[in-house]
């Protein structure tokens, strides 16, 4: 058995970066977010991630823009550091532990009471410092980071938790507590969601469940404090904002509605409505110039001053359930998945980015808690991609399942799938599993639904109804070639020939519920795979139609990798919370490869996704790799997978050439562009080569790079660089003159050279003498070389001759 060797587990994305509010720089070009155990770095116009600052070894909890240096942001985590980052070059400058788990950039998890602490940031050399001074400011503070907040410049902080208001004051060392009633009039909850403080006057606003938003003024004197109230929201207020100048308010909800209010005309306000998503987090840039939203859906919103949205950082969905399996899209290599609510997500395993959403219930959804709304619970892809098959499903109280299987066809103008047929209830109860024929030799394409099978002509229909002693059908599979189809019913495995609906042969097993099948691929297709309620795994030998091999295994994921004989099992440790990962082949009884503590908790889901060029692996325990690549999901929706180390190298050196200068966001286009012009350089390089040389250009002046690239500080005076620079970008007309002179004079050279050659040419061929003579002999005729070395004497200087003969 292999154990590790080579092979790593490493994060590839898919975490929330809607966990914790946004940073926006300063100069409003990036935005930085916590995701997982890292912090991203985005383009705010082009939305590309252009840095992942790695290093803390537990979740992100909170980014911070350094106050002396906006090129610098902080980032605290749950492994008990505080980290200080150059985001612009995604550098790790130094790192300070605090010894406690950090919930936000300024609190910290002291045994199970919150509380609000100052560290202080001893200055050191060293990257890693201990920080030891830590002093309490307040205690029993809201864990929600969004509950706290500073006021006129740090001069007090602000902390709000269930029905009492708490506001400290650093000078006095003093705080002051406010409280609501548990229930208005109407019997709704005053309880504090947010906060927020007014970057100039001595003004608080907070949210609360009832939807309600209270402006809080004179809380410096306990009796004396007033508060105005302002309603729009019908629900909880998940986030309120100040812009810098204090001019306006900004809140939101689960309304998906981005509200922007006049600070003391509280009458006016302006809406920014169908965002897409309850709002969680609201920040707005140190300049006003740009607004940012974080949605429920995973997502951030980039808004122009509460105008218009100017891009959208999307990551992946978590939907409220995971109802579908993984699966990669074969033509656009994306993965797929459920997303929110009624969507099938596509989403690029290699760039880390949703790339769109395809409605799948085509029905406006209801924020509307115990609404019942239609759900994917299952999705297919034949192997060319050409066909998706969806099937969502509502149960209402006191009503029946409602049912819908639809089909989709890619249509290649539109490139997107396109509603082809929808079937109503196409069985009574609810359908546990669907797969599509893959093999590419059929003229028909197949869908079975245990047990329903589905084939197409000019439209679909249904082909065949098939049942089991009455016992209900669990999952379904075909075999590579198409040739077999093999469905659970409870502890029976039956076997199907889909060309004639033939019952072939069933397959028995020890007790226990069949919960996966997987046939063998390749060399390995004689054998199917299966996993039981009773923690086992078999083997069947479809040639012998007996039991190969089982053994005592409790496989919670079973899956196939389409391009070569490996299946993976991952298996749940008992009285251990983690998971475990064999890869194995079906002829052979030793693992290939397996690995303990892959994460914590549960995989959801895992799916092999084909590589686009193979790897070249010589080590046996990671060969399995070369086709393929597992991925899988973790319960906080983390995408994992397995990976070498020389492939890691390889990625690593491949995102550093994407790195350019000003930290521009690389996109797709500028690859595209940069590449084109690369080409057409080397083409202009190799005609300058054959043609004269030409006048460099002044922009590649090493003066005026110096002067680019040399800092502002140490530089002379302006007026002392004008002239030598507007010199340079000068072009000199002598210099210019000259050469056309010169290149005019050899032109000429080469025009004699030419007709002399072609004069020398018409003699060699026809000498007159001879012809006069009328002479047989042959004609003799010059090659070009001699013609060459003929000219060549013709223009020496024979003047030395002459002198010799008058001696």
């Amino acid at each position: 058995m292999v154990e590790h060797g080579d092979i790593r587990v490493v994060h590839r994305g898919g975490s929330k970066i809607n966990s914790r509010e946004p940073v926006i720089s300063s100069d409003s070009r990036l935005l930085l977010c916590a995701s997982g155990e890292c912090v991203k770095v985005f383009s705010t116009s082009t939305e590309e991630c252009i840095h992942d600052l790695r290093g803390h070894t537990g979740l992100v909890t909170g980014v911070l823009l350094r106050p002396s240096n906006h090129l610098q942001a902080y980032s605290c985590s749950a492994d008990g550091t505080v980290r200080l980052w150059d985001f612009t070059d995604g550098i790790l400058i130094k790192w300070r532990s605090v010894g406690k788990a950090c919930v936000c950039v300024c609190t910290c998890v002291c045994a199970e009471l919150f509380q609000l602490v100052a560290v202080h940031l001893p200055q050191s050399g060293d990257r890693l410092v201990e920080a030891r001074e830590l002093s309490a400011v307040l205690s029993d503070v809201s864990s929600n980071p969004a509950a706290i907040a500073f006021g006129r410049g740090g001069e007090y902080i602000v902390s709000a938790k269930g029905l009492q208001l708490e506001v400290y004051f650093f000078k006095k060392q003093k705080s002051y507590r406010f409280s609501l009633k548990e229930n208005n009039k109407k019997g709704r909850k005053n309880t504090f969601t947010c906060v927020a403080s007014h970057p100039q006057d001595d003004c608080i606003a907070t949210g609360h469940e009832d939807g309600k938003i209270r402006l809080w003024r004179n809380f410096s004197h306990k009796k004396e404090y007033t508060y105005s109230t302002l309603h729009w929201h019908h629900s909880v207020v998940s986030s309120l904002c100040f812009t810098p100048e204090g001019t306006n308010l900004l809140s939101g909800g689960v309304e998906s509605v981005l509200v922007q209010w006049r600070y003391n005309q509280e009458s006016q306000k302006d809406f920014l409505p169908r965002l897409g998503a309850a709002i969680t987090h609201i920040v707005v840039s140190p300049d006003g110039a740009l607004f940012c939203t974080s949605h429920s859906d995973n997502k951030i919103t980039i808004i122009q001053s509460c105008v218009k949205v100017s891009a959208i950082i999307q990551g992946l969905v978590k939907g409220e359930s995971l109802s579908t399996d993984l699966m990669v899209d074969p033509r656009s290599k994306a993965m797929v998945l459920n997303g929110k609510p009624g969507h099938l997500q596509f989403y690029s395993l290699q760039r880390d980015k949703l790339l769109f959403n395809l409605d799948i219930v085509q029905q406006e959804y209801i924020h509307q808690s115990g609404l019942q709304q239609f759900e994917v619970v299952k999705a297919a892809f034949t192997a060319s991609g050409n066909w998706l098959a969806s099937v969502e499903e509502r149960k209402q109280k006191d009503a029946e399942l409602e049912l819908n299987l639809k089909l989709w066809m890619f249509d290649e103008q539109s490139q997107s799938f396109v509603l082809n047929t929808t079937i109503s209830a196409p069985h009574e109860a609810r359908i546990t599993a669907m797969c599509f024929c893959q093999s590419t030799d059929s003229q028909t394409t197949m869908l079975a639904l245990t047990f329903m099978a589905v084939d197409d002509g000019p439209s679909w229909s249904c082909d065949f109804v098939g049942a089991y002693h009455s016992l209900v059908p669990e999952c379904c599979t075909f075999s590579a070639d198409g040739s077999l189809l093999a469905v659970s019913f409870q502890e029976v495995v039956t076997v199907w020939s889909p060309s004639s609906w033939e019952l072939l042969t069933t397959l028995s097993q020890p007790p226990g519920a069949i919960r996966d099948l997987c046939f063998g691929k390749l060399s390995c297709s004689k054998y199917l795979v299966g996993t039981t309620a009773n923690n086992l795994l078999c083997c069947w030998n479809l040639l012998t139609c007996a039991l190969e091999w089982s053994t005592s295994m409790n496989t919670s994921l079973l899956l196939a990798d389409p391009l070569s004989e490996n299946m993976a099992a991952f298996l749940n440790v008992h009285n251990v919370d983690q998971i475990v990962v064999f890869v194995f082949k079906p002829n052979e009884p030793r693992p290939l490869y397996s690995h303990k503590a892959v994460c914590s908790g549960n995989v959801t889901r895992a799916v092999f996704a084909p590589r686009e060029e193979m790897l070249d692996s010589c080590e046996e325990s990671s060969q399995w790799l070369n086709h393929s690549q597992l991925y899988f999901l973790t319960q906080c929706m983390d995408l994992m997978t397995f990976t070498t180390k020389a492939e890691e190298a390889r990625q690593m050196a491949a995102s550093k050439q994407l790195v350019i200068d000003d930290s521009i966001a690389m996109t797709p286009f500028h690859l595209l562009l940069g590449k084109h012009r690369g080409q057409q350089q080397q083409q202009e390089s190799g005609q300058d080569s054959l043609s004269a040389e030409r006048t460099p250009l002044p922009q590649g002046s090493a003066a005026i790079k110096e002067l680019l690239q040399t800092p502002a500080h140490i530089l002379p005076s302006t007026s002392f660089l004008c002239s030598m620079f507007v010199q340079s970008l000068l072009i000199s007309v002598t210099d210019s003159r000259s050469e056309t002179k010169h290149v005019e004079e050899e032109m000429e050279s080469e025009k004699e050279e030419d007709s002399e050659e072609e004069e020398i040419e018409s003699r060699a061929v026809r000498p007159p003498e001879m012809a006069r003579c009328g002479q047989a002999t042959e004609t003799a005729t010059l090659t070009k070389a001699q013609v060459k070395e003929l000219r060549r004497v013709k223009k020496l200087d024979h003047g030395w001759l002459s002198s010799v003969l008058d001696l």
